[in-house]
């Protein structure tokens, strides 16, 4: 070696020399290395790692020393480590601050140090690959692995896109201006290239760039940024080509590894944050992983077909995942959406045993938050869901005037509302079950009831190929329908309160509506602005005390009011056909009769089934039937008059008996219908409903479904639910009391002629 190289080489060992802050003599150094025959490789060694003192990467710059050696001369291990270092501490720098202290913390992959309780257990698809001596072995006791990818502060739920340049910079380094500082390595051994490219694809691996394998930011057809790699042309083509195979691993490690980073717990969703714990403790086994791998690497028995090889389950199964992170990110998906990706994936794989069984393992965990809330709303119908996530939503409305008692007639309907979008795969069939469940505990707690479900078994990890969960789903519902169902038959006494109902507004207590009828029946008939209500109160407050329904012990609940439409309107409004079947010229001036109703108040839980909307249809039953029945009593004095008409002469009496004919066919009409309404139709529907209730219900929502029924076939059958068909007898019933009305003035026996003329056209005319 002429001078002038000996004068470079020498003042690159002083400046190595100073920044090691060592005491060599860079001479001396020089000397060692030239004298070849003079020191050994051992010794020579000793002065590389004093050199080396404080390079990160230290371990891996002596190991490429050590077999420098061993195949060249010293004088040619000398320059190469030169090249190393000048390498390092002009283009490469792998420390970071560690937030929120002064202190720099160096993430190095190959340190020499200590492990300590390295883990026994490694995935499944290392343990398919590496043997179990393998991993026991003298590299355990050397290596220390320290997670390269220590969370920062975390940006917003999904915002990847945002954050992707940033960590693929802190990553590979794509921020530092990209120079050439490959060796020329064509004429190099095959060998020797493939050594030399382990390193690469192990730091690339890993998140680190390498020399001959550069990393490039590529854009997905999705939007999403992810990393590409670049194997350099020195490299052997059949090399390059096995390495092109492996090295979208590393891609997938970057993607899922940022996909952790950048999850803000807060807002992600208890499922999420299990998932990415789960997903945390996968890479960590996939880093010990390649620290086995990288052992077999410096103890010279791996290849690269050899790492293609023990990474093929690898890959496979770091694909799958890959996916499935982009499909969360891409589609924003939360709680049981995420689910649902996850489970249709395990049964999307099922020619793939290997990945199927991680994605399984993966769905068990990240389900856990999301089956503990499902566990805690089927054994004590609480929802405790911050992050809405469940498939059920609690729509309570928290006012202060909000009692048990006061509750909306919908309640039932709206207070829980299932959410379709929200609901997992596995859960879809028997989500009414569980929203039934969950809603029967919830009457029971706020009944004051204590509500124990001890003997039923806890969710495990969900399984998508068990059954269990669903068992447990059915246990809790036929205990839930059980107890709530003996609250409001039994504790409760539904029966009783149907029984009142039947008679008072079905006008079964025959004394109560008679006495009724004849206490407010003179302010009945007035107009409806002038009719006092507190009177009518009043008035059925006193039938009730002198009627035989002074024994009932709900007689209580009835009370009475006037609304300000008839029957006709009110059906109109309500299948709004009102404009087809009734349209009079003039105001119709609506009578007491017409507008009077009866209330019957229940209480909790009494009131789910018999809510506000069952009672309104109750009610319109008995304004049928209550008209009726007052039109019946109009034509039934009419039939007493006949008394007075026989007192005339024959020829007198002889006209009005046509009037009376007619009247007693009016009766007869009357009747007629309201024995059909009340024994062929109204009974008939009671005494299945009753039968049900007694014998073959098992549920509340059963017994809410059978009493709907009950109530929409009386009034399709009794001609209410019909808006013409009730306008029909409406019609019929105010002709009959038109006719009353005209029969009932004064009969005098007058002339011939104008007898005939006072009935008759008073009769045509109406």
């Amino acid at each position: 070696m002429n001078d002038k190289n000996r004068e470079v080489i020498v003042l690159a060992l002083e400046k190595i020399n100073e920044f090691c802050n060592g005491n060599l003599d860079a001479e001396e150094i020089y000397e060692e290395f030239s004298s070849s025959n003079k020191s050994s490789n051992e010794k020579l060694l000793n002065i590389l790692k004093i050199l080396s003192n404080n390079q990160i990467n230290q371990h891996e710059i002596l190991q490429e020393a050590m077999m420098s050696l061993e195949k060249t001369t010293p004088q040619q291990c000398l320059l190469k480590f030169l090249r190393r270092i000048d390498k390092n501490m002009g283009s490469h720098n792998y420390q970071f601050s560690t937030p929120n202290s002064n202190s720099t913390r160096i993430y190095d992959f190959s340190t020499p140090e200590i492990l300590e309780n390295l883990k026994e257990k490694i995935h499944a698809v290392a343990s398919t690959s590496i043997c179990r001596s393998q991993q026991n072995c003298s590299i355990s006791n050397q290596l220390n692995i320290s997670n390269p990818l220590t969370p920062s502060s975390s940006p917003s739920l999904f915002s990847f896109q945002k954050n992707r340049r940033k960590d693929a910079a802190q990553w590979f380094n794509l921020d530092i201006k990209e120079v050439d500082t490959q060796i020329n390595i064509v004429a190099v051994p095959i060998s020797t290239q493939e050594m030399i490219l382990l390193n690469d694809i192990i730091f690339s691996l890993l998140g680190i760039r390498g020399t001959y394998i550069i990393p490039e930011e590529i854009k997905t057809s999705i939007g999403i940024l992810e990393i590409s790699f670049k194997v350099s042309d020195q490299i052997q083509k059949s090399l390059r080509d096995v390495t092109h195979e492996i090295l979208p691993l590393g891609c997938y490690y970057y993607n899922i590894q940022n996909f952790i980073e950048n999850v803000r717990f807060i807002n992600c969703g208890q499922v999420l944050e299990s998932l990415t714990a789960t997903l945390r403790d996968l890479l960590h086994d996939y880093c010990l992983l390649i620290s086995q791998l990288e052992f077999q690497h410096i103890s010279g028995m791996l290849t690269v077909h050899k790492l293609h090889f023990y990474l093929r389950p690898t890959i496979k199964t770091m694909e799958t995942l890959h996916k499935v992170i982009n499909d969360i990110t891409a589609n924003s998906l939360t709680g049981g959406q995420i689910l649902t990706l996850l489970y249709d994936k395990v049964n999307y794989l099922s020619g793939d045993e290997q990945t199927q069984k991680f994605i399984t393992e993966l769905l068990k965990r990240a389900s856990l938050p999301y089956m503990n809330i499902l566990y805690l709303w089927i054994t004590k119908g609480i929802i405790d869901d911050p992050q809405n996530e469940f498939l059920i939503e609690d729509n309570e409305i928290k006012s202060r005037d909000e009692t048990p008692e006061n509750y909306s007639t919908d309640y039932w309907e709206k207070r829980y509302t299932p959410r379709r979008e929200r609901i997992p795969r596995f859960l879809e069939k028997c989500s009414d079950v569980i929203l039934r469940t969950g809603k029967y505990l919830n009457v029971i707690r706020q009944c004051g009831k204590k509500i124990d479900s001890g003997n039923l078994d806890r969710f495990h990890l969900f399984c998508p190929t068990s059954q269990m969960y669903m068992n447990i789903i059915l246990e809790a519902y036929e205990f839930a329908s059980k107890i709530l169902l003996d609250v409001v038959l039994k504790e409760n006494d539904l029966m009783g309160h149907l029984i009142s109902i039947k008679k008072y507004l079905l006008l079964y207590q025959g004394d109560f509506i008679t006495q009724l009828m004849d206490a407010c029946e003179e302010e009945l008939i007035k107009n409806v602005d002038t009719i006092l209500p507190v009177k009518l109160e009043n008035l059925l407050g006193l039938t009730l005390r002198l009627s035989s329904a002074k024994n009932d012990p709900y007689k209580d609940n009835l009370h009475c009011d006037i609304l300000p439409v008839n029957l006709v309107t009110q059906m109109g409004k309500i299948t709004h056909k009102l404009d087809e079947c009734w349209s009079p010229e003039n105001k119709i001036e609506l009578t007491g009769i017409e507008c009077f109703i009866l209330k019957f108040d229940v209480k909790w839980p009494v009131s789910l089934v018999l809510n506000q909307f069952a009672i309104s249809k109750y009610q319109m039953l008995f304004r049928q039937l209550f008209y009726c029945k007052h039109v019946e009593r109009q034509l039934c004095i009419i039939w007493k008059e006949n008394t007075t008409a026989k007192k005339f002469s024959p020829h007198t009496a002889n006209l009005y008996r046509g009037a009376f004919t007619l009247s007693q066919r009016m009766m007869n009409a009357i009747q007629n219908l309201e024995y059909y309404m009340m024994i062929e139709v109204i009974e008939p529907f009671w005494h299945d409903f009753i039968t049900k209730i007694k014998n073959k219900i098992e549920n509340v929502d059963a017994v809410l479904i059978a009493h709907s029924n009950f109530l929409d076939n009386c009034l399709r059958n009794c001609f209410i639910s019909d808006a013409v068909l009730l306008l029909g007898v409406t019609q019929l019933c105010q002709i009959c009391l038109k006719f009353c009305e005209f029969l009932q003035v004064p009969i005098r026996p007058v002339g011939k002629g104008q007898l005939k003329q006072n009935v008759f056209y008073g009769l045509y005319d109406s």
